[in-house]
C-alpha cells in the first residue's frame, strides 16, 4: 500500500487536491506515531523489553534501537500521553487524557505536546486537581490551534491567572522544576545548556557573574586580561583591559563560567 502511494505521480493533481492529500498525509503519520508507535512501545516499557535486549531503559532503546532522533523528547511526550500498566496488572489512564486523545487523532505534532507540557508542568502543586484537569483540557485545545510558540505565549497567561502573585509556588515547586541540560556538541563542537535555576543557584550565579564577568575579566583574547574574582585584581590592569574588551555581554558571562570551572 505504502509502496503504491509513493509511486503515485502527485504532478497530476490539482492545487486543491495536493493540498487536502498533504494534509491527511501527515495527520496520518502523526496518528501512526501517536496511536501504534507510542502504544508499542509503551507495551514494550511495560514488559522491561529494553532491559532484557541489553538496552540501559527505554529512552536508550528508543535511540539505539529504534532510531528516533531525540528520544528523551519523544519519551517526555509518550510518558504523558501514554496508558502504561503497573506491576499489579491495572491498565492506568494517561497522565493528560485530552491531549493523549488528540495525539491519538493525529491532531497535535510532538512539539505541540512538549509546550503544553511545559505549561501544565509549571502549574504549582497546591492548585486543585480539578482546576489541573480543567488546564490540562483546555491547552490541550489550544495545541490543535495553535503554533508551539503561541501556546508557550498562552499557557504564561494562563499560569498567570492561577497564580497571579506567586504565593502558591513553594520550594517544592521550584525543586521539582529545577534543572540543567548540557545538550550534544554539535559540528562545531560547541554546546548548548539549558537552565532552569532555583533562586539560590541564580543568587550564587548572578554573584559569580558581577564578580567574573566584569569587562576586562577573564579574557581569553587578551594576555593582560586578570584571571579570577575582580576582587584580587588590580584596578589598573582591570581599567586597561576593560579598555580593550570587545566582548558582548554574553562573552563574558561564558569566559567567566570557563575561568570559574578552570
Amino acid at each position: 500500500m505504502l509502496d503504491e502511494l509513493a509511486a503515485v505521480d502527485v504532478s497530476l493533481v490539482s492545487d486543491a487536491a495536493l493540498v487536502e492529500a498533504t494534509v491527511e498525509a501527515e495527520r496520518l503519520a502523526l496518528r501512526t506515531a501517536g496511536a501504534v508507535t507510542d502504544r508499542l512501545i509503551v507495551e514494550a516499557s511495560d514488559r522491561d523489553l529494553p532491559r532484557a535486549l541489553g538496552f540501559r531503559d527505554v529512552r536508550n532503546f528508543m535511540g539505539h534501537g529504534l532510531h528516533i532522533g531525540d528520544p528523551a523528547a519523544r519519551h517526555r511526550v509518550i510518558a504523558a500521553t501514554g496508558s502504561f500498566t503497573t506491576i499489579c496488572g491495572d491498565r492506568l489512564p494517561p497522565s493528560c487524557p485530552t491531549l493523549a486523545g488528540y495525539v491519538a487523532e493525529g491532531r497535535v505534532a510532538g512539539a505541540h505536546v512538549r509546550a503544553v507540557l511545559e505549561v501544565l508542568e509549571a502549574i504549582p502543586g497546591e492548585v486543585s486537581a480539578e482546576t489541573k484537569a480543567a488546564a490540562e483540557a483546555q491547552m490541550a485545545g489550544y495545541a490543535v490551534q495553535f503554533t508551539p510558540a503561541e501556546i508557550t505565549n498562552l499557557g504564561s497567561r494562563l499560569l498567570a491567572h492561577l497564580d497571579p502573585d506567586g504565593t502558591l509556588t513553594t520550594s517544592k515547586d521550584r525543586k521539582r522544576r529545577r534543572r540543567l541540560w548540557v545538550n550534544r556538541q554539535n559540528a562545531q563542537l560547541m554546546s548548548r545548556l539549558t537552565a532552569d535555576l532555583d533562586p539560590i543557584a541564580r543568587a550564587r550565579l548572578d554573584t559569580v557573574l558581577d564578580s567574573w564577568a566584569k569587562p576586562g575579566m577573564n579574557n581569553p583574547d587578551d594576555p593582560e586580561s586578570p584571571v579570577g574574582p575582580i576582587a584580587t585584581a588590580n584596578a589598573e590592569q582591570v581599567a586597561a583591559a576593560a579598555l580593550r574588551d570587545e566582548r558582548s555581554p554574553a562573552q563574558r558571562n561564558h569566559d567567566a563560567f570557563s575561568a570559574l570551572l578552570g
